[in-house]
């Protein structure tokens, strides 16, 4: 075990946040390749292998967010180190401790040597008992922060998740693919209508691609609503308030799939910078995280 070093454990926060960043470089460019391989898989329509792939895929997401977590631990160790120094004893200071713990909890669980010789430093400093009690098990210890801890558990994604992700590569990637809906789903659609004409099921096609865009295009289509309904009031004698319909467009269809000209009638706010079709991809990745 690497002994305590102030000095030392200074520099080795600082070797450890600079190869956070590479890493999560490195991971971020295989990502980008990985979905283009997806959108050829689709093309080929090899379906059940790029399913596999996206559930890497996926899983390579958490571990990223994962890093980005324990990089920000360690700047609130550089930031504080006077406090990380100063502390004694067998546990670490109070506005430090998540910090401390998340390092020597998850350090075992990446592939960076800086970070596991800065976790056998901290262990050292705060004695054997400490260290016997953030060893890697399951479940987690409590004193390891939660959002640590939900990075570090055993996930399988979702048939919804991955279809979700597959949809959002080959739009982006300018590929004609549609979820197909669940067996139990095509077992309702299938069922005899009702007495009102209306068979209470979802329309052939609705699977989770169209939940997504229905549920992305929810909150246009209620500001439409509200936008209408104030045109159609008067706004006072002899005149008459006019206000912009919103037309409630599907939030993620404002970018054009790679390869698609701009709109000749949309035109670029002056001052705004226009995002290439990865940026845009990358953004629609973001907000399907919050599926999980």
């Amino acid at each position: 075990m690497v002994p305590w070093n102030a000095a030392r454990t200074k520099v080795q926060i600082k070797l450890s946040i600079q190869r956070l960043r590479t890493l999560q470089e490195k991971k971020l460019a295989l990502a980008k390749k990985s979905r283009r391989e997806i959108a050829d898989l689709l093309l080929k329509n090899r379906v059940e292998t790029a399913r596999l792939r996206v559930e890497g895929l996926i899983q390579d997401d958490i571990y990223v967010e994962l890093l980005e977590l324990l990089e920000l631990y360690l700047e609130l160790l550089q930031a504080r180190f006077n406090l990380l120094d100063a502390s004694s004893g067998t546990e670490p200071e109070a506005s430090i401790s998540d910090a401390v713990c998340a390092i020597v909890y998850a350090a075992p669980r990446t592939e960076l040597k800086e970070l596991q010789v800065l976790r056998e430093m901290l262990m050292h400093k705060y004695g054997r008992t400490f260290s016997l009690a953030l060893q890697p098990s399951e479940p987690a210890p409590t004193s390891v922060p939660e959002r640590i801890r939900s990075k570090l558990a055993l996930y399988t994604p979702g048939r919804e998740l991955v279809d979700a992700y597959l949809y959002e590569i080959a739009r982006g990637y300018n590929v004609d693919w549609t979820p197909e809906p669940p067996a139990d789903k095509e077992t309702e659609q299938n069922a005899p209508a009702t007495s009102d004409g209306a068979s209470g099921d979802d329309e052939p096609g609705g699977g989770v691609g169209e939940r997504i865009k229905e549920a992305m295009g929810e909150a246009g289509e209620e500001s439409g609503k509200v936008a209408e309904e104030e045109r159609k009031e008067p706004a006072g004698e002899g005149k008459t308030a006019e206000y912009p319909v919103d037309t409630g467009k599907d939030a993620w269809a404002d970018s054009a799939p790679l390869g698609a000209a701009p709109s000749g009638g949309a035109k670029a706010t002056a001052g705004t910078k226009k995002l290439t079709p990865e940026e845009e991809l990358a953004l629609r990745f973001e907000r399907l995280k919050n599926l999980r």
